[in-house]
């Protein structure tokens, strides 16, 4: 299945706007107690010129005090509840904007925990870094900067908008007809500018998986002195990411000078055509001034929305990008059990293929069966496919054909925990987390999870793990720091070694498990695996052959096809003749 993301260039501005809706409906109530506050000190905003206008014409002309005084204070009422509840404003919908943000990057991280490994391996992960970090923020700069400003000033425009059409319907016209030409050039360059902004959101998501790379390889850039070579490949990722910043940052401040010119021409021609008219005594002088003042709250907000409006494009295509991640589902689903297998196998591989990408096949019509209280063992060449076989036991793939049995039934019927139970799998490369060595032992063990530093102890020796904690200082309270080189490769191994052990899965694969560990501590752990209960089956994947000395069965894994060997003798002349051949 194809999982590759596409950085949102197929979305459209208008479906991330429909999900932007969706995303804030939830917060119905103080949505709508900052949409009463938005047009309420909208209201107040738009009065003042009519107040100052009407003191004009009436007061300042006749010489009146009084009745400038008594204007005095209804402006600043006015002022006073256009402060109050522009706050209220700003507190409703800020808050409406980190609960929404609270709840996506909740979604996000959930959606991932979610997908296959088949969508890891063909995104990288400073992108999705990105997506969640990077596009993230820029919702919250919207929500917390834009999104106020901008409902406020669409109120403002339309309540102008209806004013000055009352007030005088042909000054009005003259007003508007350079706003609607820069909203028409503004419709047209827009497609423009939504594709630049996405580039520059790609080509940052880009710039972030170079950094990750190469702070991951560090130590190999160092050994291999290939500085050089990284430098280059960060360079053409930075070079790449300015140029794109450049050019959304080129087109996002076009509209501001547009908007002004049309301001500048807008008030020019009413301050002529109002002129005219008032010396003809169409109009009154207080009448024009008032005008004036209501096209500049028309004109004004319309300039703060060409500012903002870059940054609703940019938030709207980290949307879609966002979305592009929360709109996948996940090929592992649990299907109902069905029909079963009439053989009375542990696990069973029935006319299994395999592969990454469509048409190129991994493993193909694999047949094999796994029986209690054995011990398997798969070799081959690097790339022939045991890691995968392995990968598939696990359920952390799906055949592509076949089915594979657990028990008589389908793996696929069963739920995750079940099979996480059921089966235990160590990789080469053990992955821990931050924190005591007891916390990472204990992962996903729900049996053991109250258990207390005493009461672990006992059950480590027990079960006969003690000697690998001895080998940590702190014993079960030893921090440890995955991305620091305080912890060795292998004894990350036996963190992970005494994890899988202590669930005491019912079927145990080891992918090259024992790799970074010394001699005598492999041999120690082969005692241990050996007290494992009789009834645990025991896959190993190894390439050194004393690793599966004593397998009961060999499979030899290679160019898709896996073929049983008879002996330890004959695994390694397959061995042999595939190296011959290659």
């Amino acid at each position: 299945m194809n999982y590759k993301l596409n950085n949102g260039k197929d979305k459209k501005i208008s479906s991330a706007f429909k999900k932007l809706l969706e995303l804030i409906m939830h917060e119905r109530k103080s949505l709508s107690i900052a949409m009463i506050a938005t047009v309420v000190c909208s209201f107040a905003e738009l009065s003042t010129p009519m107040i100052i206008g009407y003191a004009i014409d009436n007061y300042i002309k006749n010489k009146d005090i009084h009745g400038l005084m008594i204007s005095g204070i209804f402006l600043f009422l006015m002022y006073l509840v256009w402060m109050v509840f522009t706050y209220v404003q700003n507190m409703m919908t800020g808050m409406t904007g980190r609960k929404v943000l609270f709840d996506l990057r909740n979604k996000i991280f959930k959606k991932l925990q979610s997908l296959p490994i088949s969508f890891f391996n063909q995104n990288k992960n400073g992108d999705l870094i990105s997506r969640m970090n990077n596009d993230t923020d820029k919702l919250n700069l919207f929500f917390s900067q834009s999104l106020v400003q901008a409902m406020r000033n669409v109120f403002i425009i339309l309540g102008a908008l209806i004013i000055i059409l009352i007030l005088n319907p042909s000054l009005g016209l003259v007003a508007i007809i350079p706003a609607v030409i820069i909203l028409i050039i503004s419709v047209l360059l827009s497609s423009i500018n939504e594709r630049v902004n996405a580039k520059n959101l790609q080509s940052l998501g880009g710039l972030s998986s170079e950094i990750q790379e190469s702070l991951l390889s560090f130590k190999v850039i160092i050994a291999f002195n290939r500085q050089d070579y990284f430098l280059k490949k960060f360079n053409e990722s930075n070079e790449n990411n300015f140029k794109a910043s450049v050019k959304a940052d080129i087109m996002n401040k076009t509209f501001i000078p547009l908007f002004d010119l049309a301001s500048n021409v807008g008030q020019l021609s009413v301050l002529c055509y109002g002129a005219y008219l008032v010396s003809t005594g169409s109009i009154t002088v207080g009448l024009l001034i008032t005008y004036i003042l209501y096209l500049a709250h028309f004109y004004d907000p319309l300039k703060h929305l060409a500012v903002i409006w870059p940054s609703f494009q940019i938030a709207m295509t980290a949307l879609n990008r966002i979305y592009e991640i929360l709109n996948l589902k996940s090929n592992i689903r649990i299907i109902p059990g069905g029909a079963g297998s009439d053989n009375d196998h542990f696990l069973e591989f029935k006319d299994v293929s395999f592969c990454y990408e469509e048409g190129k096949y991994v493993l193909k019509d694999m047949n094999i069966q796994l029986n209690k209280g054995k011990t398997y063992a798969f070799v081959g060449p690097t790339g022939g496919g045991k890691t995968t076989t392995a990968s598939l036991m696990a359920r952390l793939y799906d055949p592509t054909e076949g089915v594979i049995y657990l028990e008589g039934k389908d793996i696929r019927s069963y739920e995750h925990k079940d099979l996480s139970r059921k089966i235990g799998f160590i990789l080469q490369d053990a992955f821990l987390f931050s924190g005591t060595i007891k916390e990472n032992i204990l992962y996903g063990n729900d049996e053991y999870a109250s258990y207390t530093d005493e009461q672990l102890a006992q059950l480590l020796k027990d079960s006969e793990l003690d000697g690998l904690l001895e080998k940590f200082s702190d014993g079960l309270r030893t921090v440890i720091s995955p991305d620091e080189t305080t912890i060795s490769l292998g004894e990350k191994q036996l963190i992970a070694f005494m994890r899988a052990v202590l669930r005491k899965p019912e079927l145990l694969i080891l992918d090259e498990a024992t790799a970074n560990i010394d001699t005598v501590t492999e041999q120690f752990l082969e005692k241990i695996l050996s007290r494992l209960p009789k009834e645990t089956i025991k896959v190993i994947i190894a390439h050194r052959l004393n690793t599966i000395e004593g397998a009961d069965t060999i499979f030899f894994v290679n160019s898709g096809k896996v073929v049983k060997a008879d002996s330890m003798q004959m695994a390694v002349d397959m061995l042999i003749n595939e190296k011959r051949e290659s």
